[in-house]
C-alpha cells in the first residue's frame, strides 16, 4: 500500500527511532510528534492515513490528543500505552481508538495491526463512497457511478436511455412526474406530444426490472398524470 502517511505520537525517542525503521521498510512516510499539541499543529497541515498515539505524554497526553482528533477527523488511530488493566483499554476504545497496544509491545505486531486497520479503513471508504452512489429500492440497485443495475443480485442491462428514465423516477422517489417532465429531463429537448415515446420505454423498463410487468412492483402508473417508484 504505497503513499501512506503514518504520524506516531511519542515522547520516547528510543520507540520511535525504532518503529521509524519498520515503517520505512513497509514503504510507508512516517512523520513524528512529541507531543499531543503537536500532532494536532501537524494534522492541520498534512494529510495522514493512520495515527499512532502514545497516552502517557506532557502537554497534552494521548487521551486529551485522540477526543480532539476525533472532533473533526476519522483517521484510524492506534493506542501505546504501558498501563495494561482491561479499563485502560476500554477506556482508549471509548474515546474514538481503534485499536490499543500495550507497551513493550513487538515491532512487529504494531506493523500487522497498522495494515489492519489501513485495510479497514480503506474498505469502509470504498463501501461508503459506492454507498453514495447507490439507489436501493427493495431487491432493486442502481448505480449512477457504473450505471450498473441488480434486481435481487442479478445484473440487468440496460440501455442508455432506460437507465437515465429508471434513474430519475428513483432520485425522485415517491412523487409523481409527468409524461412531459420525464421527456424533458431525460431525452434534453422539448416535450412535443412525445407520450409514446416514454411509454414505450416505460413497457421496456418493465420487462427487464419487474418480475411481473403486468403488475408492477416498482414502476407504478398514475393514471392521468404520469409515473412514480414509491
Amino acid at each position: 500500500m504505497s503513499g501512506v502517511t503514518i504520524l506516531m505520537v511519542d515522547d520516547e525517542v528510543e520507540i520511535i527511532k525504532l518503529m521509524e525503521i519498520y515503517v520505512k521498510n513497509e514503504g510507508y512516510t512516517l512523520l513524528t510528534a512529541n507531543s499531543g499539541i503537536e500532532a494536532l499543529e501537524i494534522l492541520k497541515t498534512h494529510k495522514v492515513d493512520l495515527i499512532i498515539l502514545d497516552v502517557m505524554m506532557p502537554k497534552m497526553d494521548g487521551i486529551q490528543a485522540c477526543m480532539k482528533i476525533r472532533e473533526e477527523n476519522n483517521t484510524p488511530i492506534i493506542m501505546l500505552s504501558a498501563k495494561s488493566q482491561e479499563i485502560d483499554k476500554i477506556a482508549g476504545l471509548s474515546i474514538g481508538a481503534d485499536d490499543y497496544v500495550t507497551k513493550p509491545f513487538s515491532p512487529l505486531e504494531l506493523i500487522a495491526r497498522i495494515k489492519s486497520q489501513l485495510r479497514r479503513y480503506k474498505q469502509l471508504n470504498s463501501s461508503t463512497a459506492r454507498n453514495e452512489n447507490e439507489i436501493q429500492i427493495d431487491e432493486l440497485i442502481i448505480n449512477a457511478a457504473s450505471h450498473r443495475v441488480t434486481v435481487e443480485g442479478e445484473e440487468v442491462k440496460l440501455t442508455p436511455r432506460e437507465f437515465d428514465l429508471l434513474h430519475m423516477l428513483a432520485i425522485n422517489r415517491g412523487l409523481v412526474l409527468s409524461m412531459d417532465k420525464i421527456y424533458t429531463e431525460v431525452w434534453n429537448e422539448p416535450f412535443m406530444e412525445s407520450k409514446n415515446t416514454v411509454m414505450v420505454h416505460i413497457r421496456k423498463l418493465r420487462e427487464k426490472i419487474e418480475k411481473d410487468p403486468q403488475h408492477p412492483q416498482y414502476i407504478k402508473t398514475v393514471w392521468g398524470i404520469g409515473y412514480k417508484i414509491e
